[in-house]
């Protein structure tokens, strides 16, 4: 008989361990101040890094779009779901990216998964980053295929991945010995999909993209660049990592429209045989209603504004390394960051709840983020920097976590 009271004992188990999560309700739109429990408070927990979310020009768009297409899309996109608006943002997405095409889906997580799972299958091997979004990592287990980690941006542990399971007369702990006693050769085949962040969502570190790609092309395998926290932030035009790493060649480059353009959706660049593949295969493209056509209209306001305004991501990158310095003359250790993703790593669990809620209590949200999240012994807050965050901001924030550590007497890193 099935266990009745399993969920109350999971739920207290992690309780117990600080690892429960409860949710907190916002009384007012997306930007640096914001209303929580009738107070306003400065926030540094969103992912609206250029402030476009609330944008004006933005909303109007997305007006006219609704007065245009309605709200909801009505079908999936290979039934009556698909609009000139989709096609439209995707040739700008195209256009910005440098690829032949683009698909447009109602997630970034669902992107995901209708990439990996439309590019391998079982019996494919896949290379992915320890530290790589959780999408990936459920897209590679729903694919069938092989996963192989490697140490978080660390492109010698690729290659030495590579390296040790190509190398011959390698038992697998995995298999048992035969009917004979003798234990079988490990079978591995070559990487088919290396597949990495660009910039990384709980540390704001970058990818060895350069090295990395001299590794997918080496081996023959495709290379698939989630640049969901990097589109819109990186890059003369702001398309990304890739844009400033000459040479790299990418199979496809996957995005969100819900971070730096401040909508909902996901994407994918790439070649035209790629998209179409992904339309005949991809379920998490096939097997859902379509992103809204207005949604579509305010990506593609965002996206306007995103190449008119690059003063908004040089701004904020310029912030990020101010606050980075603050807080390393401070002794917090900010894990190795180099972008607008700023962590203030403090170890356990109840370390990071009691550092968020005092910050809390002065008036600034920034959420604790712990395992599963991140792995064990490395939770952290992560503030989140967007470009209407000013100087005033950050002097507040680096005090109040001062301020929050002595009252508690942890001592700064050494």
């Amino acid at each position: 008989m099935p266990d009745p009271d399993f969920i109350r004992r999971t739920l207290q188990d992690l309780q117990a361990r600080g690892l429960e999560r409860r949710l907190t309700a916002l009384e007012s739109a997306a930007g640096p101040h914001v209303r929580i429990a009738g107070r306003e408070v400065l926030q540094f927990a969103s992912n609206n890094y250029l402030g476009l979310a609330n944008d004006p020009r933005v909303r109007e768009a997305l007006r006219r779009g609704v007065e245009r297409w309605g709200w909801g899309a009505g079908a999936s996109r290979l039934l009556a779901g698909h609009t000139e608006a989709h096609e439209a943002l995707e040739a700008d997405l195209a256009s910005l990216l440098g690829a032949e095409a683009a698909l447009v889906f109602p997630t970034g997580y669902q992107t995901n998964l209708g990439v990996v799972g439309s590019l391998v299958g079982r019996g494919d091997v896949v290379l992915c980053d320890r530290e790589n979004h959780a999408s990936l990592y459920d897209a590679v287990k729903l694919s069938g295929a092989r996963l192989v980690r490697y140490r978080h941006a660390d492109a010698a542990d690729a290659a030495r991945a590579v390296r040790a399971k190509k190398t011959p007369g390698v038992f697998s702990a995995q298999h048992p010995p035969g009917p004979s006693g003798k234990r079988h050769l490990e079978s591995f085949s070559p990487p088919r999909l290396l597949v990495t962040d660009t910039v990384f969502s709980m540390d704001g570190r970058l990818a060895p993209l350069r090295e990395l790609g001299k590794i997918a092309e080496r081996e023959g395998a495709m290379l698939v660049l989630d640049e969901a926290h990097a589109l819109g932030i990186l890059g003369p035009t702001g398309a990304g990592l890739a844009e400033m790493t000459p040479g790299v060649t990418f199979t496809a480059a996957v995005g969100t429209l819900s971070k730096a353009l401040g909508g909902i959706g996901g994407f994918v660049a790439a070649s035209r045989e790629v998209c179409d593949l992904i339309v005949n295969r991809g379920r998490s493209f096939i097997y859902t209603t379509a992103l809204p056509a207005a949604a579509c209209e305010a990506a593609r306001a965002a996206l306007a504004i995103v190449r008119a305004e690059p003063e908004r991501r040089r701004g904020l990158l310029a912030l990020a390394e101010r606050l980075r310095a603050a807080l390393a003359e401070k002794g917090f250790d900010t894990g190795g960051s180099e972008t607008q993703i700023v962590p203030v790593l403090v170890g356990s669990p109840e370390r990071a709840l009691a550092l968020a809620a005092a910050l809390l209590a002065r008036g600034i949200f920034c959420p604790a983020i712990r395992p599963p999240t991140v792995p064990p012994r490395t939770s952290r807050l992560r503030v989140s920097l967007t470009a209407e965050h000013t100087e005033e901001d950050v002097a507040r924030l680096v005090a109040a976590l001062e301020e929050s550590r002595l009252r508690a007497g942890h001592q700064p890193r050494a």
